[in-house]
């Protein structure tokens, strides 16, 4: 992952200003270490802080068409960039970059292009011909983008709120899909899938055209000059991942030059569920295997330091990213640049807990697709910006366009759990990938119950949480949050605490509208809440607060709402 910054109608284009623009962007260096770049033109800025991992010794930014007559800065990857340089053999490219294709995408089709892109991405690109200037970002989400507008009538692009927030009077997320186009004024949506409009679909299962998409989907993801990995836990979907990986390695471009051996990555505390299954998957693949141990006082230590590279304080994301941040930290020491990571799905699929007591296939169908469009304020918020904090890239196959498209066309009736046929969550995938000719997993894990990541690194990481909570969070406090916090008021002391923490680092109203709000039960939606009446006194993100459902469930007398 990279690290952009566009600034543009600035009225003061001193040298002071570009100074200025050069500081802002270093508050990004963390996410690209290996170079910094900056265009200046008139009262327009493109900044770049770059993470190398195509074409490391010629693909630095910002980037430019023949004549540098449009210039872009790209956070992201572009998986088709072979397929469209054929497309554009007009084109004289300057670089080995998969990122180069926009400037020439553009050039060729103007504003009507960023569908054909196949990847992840975040990007600001000027037209120095007329002065134009667009921004995207992609179908989902998965790299980050935030727009800001500063007193001066500047409007501001940047891959973290901490790089704009001091500058700009209001600034939002940037949705995903969309498009800003400064010729027009505003955002339009440029991803419009079948599946966005919530209809309830009817293609038939077909295990093999699931399976074939997810191979594809993770075999155009190891496209990389650089080492690369699998951050696996052991569940369902990161040893999916693995085995997938493992198996195309040997025939990809990645493996003459890193060799055809995998490696693997896991933390958690010791004796927690993810080492153990990780490394029963890990043996099974034959992959080289790293695994890393955190204790409970290692991530309260730097829950600080986590808060202010995810921008955040939803209380699941916090729980979930630092042992994620503590792992990349690990990861990027070995001197891996880029891992691969289960995320999405669960969205997908509804392979969360609490999708146990869906009433009927239509609101599964509706719940699953406001999890997708919910994606960038939480787990690709996650994946993304807790490796970026240590310079490593975090790719997400689930999340791919096309294998979205087919698992979202799929009747919902076949991902509904049915316990008395013996369909648990997320059958259709676990079903997809049981061969018994050829197995990819042991069936054990193949069908082994969703352990949410906060969870799965050990149970007593969760409790550690609100047990420092209730150290730093008084009864008083908590009683009179409203009044202190009256967006989204913390109702436990948990969520009290890391408010305090978002504040101190991001206090303007503007960067506490960026976190989403409201009841959740096992990481649902609010208007799943509804679905079971005893979850409105359990509202807590923890999987295991599917009371019910989860193995390890909370029971009554572990159910404390000030916590």
């Amino acid at each position: 992952m990279c690290g952009i910054l566009a600034v543009f109608g600035c009225v003061d284009c001193s040298q002071a200003k570009r100074a200025r623009i050069i500081e802002l962007s270093r508050r990004l260096r963390h996410r690209g270490p290996d170079w910094s770049g900056l265009h200046s033109e008139q009262d327009c800025y493109l900044a770049h802080q770059r993470l190398a991992i195509v074409d490391p010794a010629s693909g630095d930014q910002p980037l430019y068409n023949e004549d540098k007559t449009i210039i872009v800065t790209v956070n992201g990857e572009i998986y088709n960039h072979k397929a469209l340089r054929e497309q554009l053999k007009s084109h004289k490219f300057n670089t080995g970059s998969d990122c180069e294709v926009i400037a020439h995408l553009y050039e060729e089709y103007g504003e009507d292009f960023v569908h054909m892109l196949d990847g992840m991405f975040s990007f600001v690109l000027l037209d120095t011909r007329d002065k134009s200037y667009i921004a995207a970002r992609d179908a989902i989400g998965i790299t980050p983008l935030y727009m800001g507008w500063g007193l001066d009538g500047s409007v501001w692009f940047a891959s973290e709120m901490k790089a704009l927030s001091d500058d700009c009077e209001q600034f939002m997320s940037f949705l995903p899909g969309h498009i800003y186009s400064s010729k027009i004024g505003g955002l339009r949506r440029w991803y419009n899938p079948t599946w966005y409009s919530e209809r309830i679909p009817s293609t038939p299962y077909d295990p093999l055209v699931l399976r074939h998409a997810f191979e594809k989907a993770v075999i155009k993801r190891l496209m990389t000059d650089v080492p690369f990995g699998v951050l696996l836990s052991g569940g369902l979907d990161s040893s999916l991942v693995a085995a997938v990986a493992s198996r195309h390695l040997a025939n990809s471009d990645a493996s003459w030059q890193w060799g055809t051996k995998l490696h693997t990555f896991c933390i958690g505390l010791k004796g927690s569920p993810d080492l153990s299954a990780a490394r029963e998957v890990a043996d099974y693949l034959g992959t080289r295997h790293h695994e890393f141990y955190f204790t409970v006082q290692e991530g309260i230590d730097a829950l600080e330091e986590v808060i202010y590279h995810i921008e955040t304080y939803d209380v699941t994301t916090i729980r979930a990213s630092t042992p994620m941040f503590l792992m990349s930290r690990k990861i990027k020491s070995l001197g891996v640049k880029m891992v691969l990571s289960g995320e999405g799905s669960d969205e997908i699929f509804g392979g969360y807990l609490y999708f146990h007591k869906a009433p009927n296939k239509e609101e599964f169908h509706e719940e699953t697709c406001r999890k997708i469009k919910a994606l960038h304020l939480f787990d690709c918020l996650r994946a993304n910006k807790s490796t970026s904090a240590w310079g490593l890239e975090a790719r997400v196959p689930f999340l791919d366009k096309e294998f979205i498209d087919i698992a979202m066309s799929i009747d919902p009736k076949w991902k509904m759990i049915q316990k008395d046929i013996g369909r648990i969550e997320k059958w259709i995938l676990r079903n997809a990938f049981d061969d018994e000719e050829n197995p990819y997993l042991p069936k054990h894990i193949l069908y082994r119950q969703k352990e949410q990541f906060s969870d799965g690194v050990g149970y007593s990481w969760i409790d550690g949480l609100k047990d420092h909570a209730n150290q730093q969070v008084t009864d008083s406090m908590l009683t009179n949050a409203n009044f202190v916090y009256p967006e989204n008021t913390p109702t436990t002391k948990e969520a009290y605490y890391y408010r305090t923490i978002f504040e101190k680092f991001f206090p303007k109203n503007a960067a506490r509208l960026t976190v989403p709000g409201g009841p959740s039960v096992a990481c649902s939606t609010a208007k799943a809440v509804e679905w079971d009446a005893s979850w409105s006194k359990n509202l807590d993100p923890s999987g295991r607060a599917a009371l019910g459902v989860h193995s390890a469930a909370y029971t009554d007398n572990k159910i404390d709402a000030s916590t």
